[in-house]
Formats: C-alpha cells, structure tokens, sequence
C-alpha cells in the first residue's frame, strides 16, 4: 500500500475507525510511533501522519508533513469501451489504472447487450482500492453514456480500434479510443470513424478486455 485514502488527510489530527483501522492495524500491523501516508485524491497532496495512540477500534494520527506528490501516466488516455458483461470490467479495472488510464467511458453499442448494469459505486471502490496499492494521487475517471451518438458528440475526435493493422495504434496525437465489444461493430458505426480506424499488428482475435488493456499498455507504457 502506498498510502490511505481519507477524504480529511490533511487535517492536523485524523482518528481511524472501521475498515481503515481494521486494514492497518489487523492485516498491516502498522504499531505507535510509525508514520503513514494518507491523501485526499483531490489536492495532489502526500500528508505524512504519526500514529499518536492505538486502541481497541480506533487510532489517533498526527500530521507531520505536507508534499505535493503527482503520481500519473505521462500522458492523457481515455479510454471509451463499449458494454460488456460488468464482472470482466470489474477485473480488468485495476489494472486499467495501474497503467495510468486518465478516464474509463462505458457506451451501449450497436452489439452491447443492453440488460448489462455497472454499479458505479462498486466501480469507484475497486478503483479506490487499486489507487492505494499502485499509488497512483487521482483516480481514474468513469464515465457513461446510452449510445454511440451521445458520445461522439462530446467526443468526435474519438480513433475507432477495430482490424487495422496498417495504421498503427502509436500516434501521439490519439488520446480518446473506442474499444468494442464481442461481435465488434456494425459498418454503420464504422463509417462514423473514417480515417480515424486504428488497430494491432496481429492475426490474432482480442476479447473486448484484452483489447482494452493492449490499448492501455501500447500509448501509455
């Protein structure tokens, strides 16, 4: 873990209860006298607490220390995939912010099943919890959108990855993607893309998560 997150890291002294105590107290076995590091995820701020006093269900933190610390990819990537059954997101999502993903948008497509659900609450908790381990200071951003439609327009610069092998995926310029899903897309979204289709250079077939995960680590690592 590479820090905390607490929505009032900053304030000169923080108790912890609950599942945070539980965390670094039961499984990390953090003892008084040590120092954590706790963050906010809105100011870009490392604040270095001291563990004051240790009780049966809560702890007492003092601040000792203030730094601006950024931990991000050294580019922007938004990633735009259309909706695939929520549990594969679910396990693609740390790693997806691992590799610095700016922001995550979920899109109904032509071939998205519609009756699939994301919980974003649950969305946002992975995310919190991948954050902390990987020390990234801002979570990836989600997004949703009902249609393609909605999304292109907030969004026309957006690059279609689909079979194209013969343009690259490796333009500085990209930032936004649009990943598929199973059965990729129909003609009629693939002319809203034209010059603007980019692909891998494979024979071999990606799952929509693969996919979304080849794209993170090709721009951004």
């Amino acid at each position: 873990m590479r820090y905390l997150f607490d929505e009032r890291a900053g304030d000169a002294e923080r108790v912890i209860e609950g599942d945070s105590y539980r965390y670094l107290f039961k499984v990390r076995r953090h003892r008084v006298g040590e120092t954590i590091v706790l963050r906010n995820l809105r100011d870009g701020i490392a604040y270095s607490y001291r563990i004051e006093t240790v009780e049966k269900r809560r702890a007492v933190l003092r601040l000792l220390d203030a730094q601006t610390l950024r931990v991000a990819a050294s580019r922007y990537l938004h990633i735009a995939w259309c909706m695939i059954d929520p549990k594969r997101i679910e396990k693609q999502l740390p790693s997806l912010n691992e590799m610095g993903v700016s922001q995550l948008s979920f899109i109904y497509c032509e071939r998205s099943q519609k009756d699939f659900r994301l919980d974003a609450k649950r969305l946002e908790k992975i995310l919190l919890n991948a954050s902390q381990q990987c020390g990234r200071s801002e979570m990836m951003q989600l997004a949703f959108y009902p249609t393609l439609d909605a999304f292109l327009q907030e969004h026309p610069e957006t690059y279609l990855l689909d079979f194209a092998p013969d343009a690259s995926l490796s333009s500085p310029d990209i930032e936004t993607v649009l990943v598929g899903c199973e059965g990729g897309f129909t003609e009629a979204e693939r002319r809203r893309f034209t010059g603007r289709i980019v692909g891998f250079d494979t024979p071999l077939i990606l799952r929509s998560e693969s996919a979304a995960c080849a794209v993170a680590a090709k721009l951004l690592l």
